[in-house]
């Protein structure tokens, strides 16, 4: 009989806990976050990620994923993104998410003050040609009635782009 000692017992659950974390995001195809200097995003400023997709046959869903601290002072957030294809195609989009609810509670995960969103950009995409695709954001809020943009949004802090395979 083999008694295992402390330190073998410590390296099993070492690899255990190793093990969960990498199996818990197995359908990561890309996930990268850009910060904000001074948690205020300049609406002429785009936020740009590359990714190189290689795999043409599964399905993605696309996530804007954005953190925002208790100085951000909307309950929504509107964007507007690019999304370019190697060959150059391009397809942009306007869109508008709740980041509040009706008593202005933040959403979101988080249990400090940053609360972290995951915002459906695209789902069950499918990547026609591999290669490097470029995904740029930008903040569009305006407040009511007003033509011009906020030239500075406050209050968020990171901005990112999350790519996962649909099981």
């Amino acid at each position: 009989m083999v008694i295992a000692t402390n330190n073998s017992k410590r390296l099993i659950l070492i690899l255990g806990v190793f093990l969960v974390f990498i199996s818990c995001d197995s359908n990561r195809v890309f996930d990268e976050y850009k910060s904000l200097e001074n948690n205020s995003w300049p609406q002429a400023e785009s936020i740009n990620f590359r990714a190189e997709i290689t795999d043409t046959i599964s399905r993605n869903n696309l996530y804007v994923t954005i953190r925002n601290n208790k100085l951000y002072p909307y309950s929504n957030l509107f964007l507007i993104t690019n999304v370019i294809f190697p060959n150059g195609k391009k397809i942009v989009d306007t869109l508008q998410y709740e980041m509040a609810d009706k008593n202005g509670k933040f959403l979101g995960n988080g249990i400090s003050e940053i609360k972290h969103s995951k915002l459906i950009l695209k789902e069950n995409s499918i990547f026609p040609i591999s290669g490097t695709y470029t995904v740029s954001i930008w903040q569009a809020m305006r407040n009511n009635g007003s033509v011009n943009g906020i030239n500075q949004l406050q209050g968020i802090t990171d901005v990112g782009l999350r790519i996962e395979k649909v099981n």
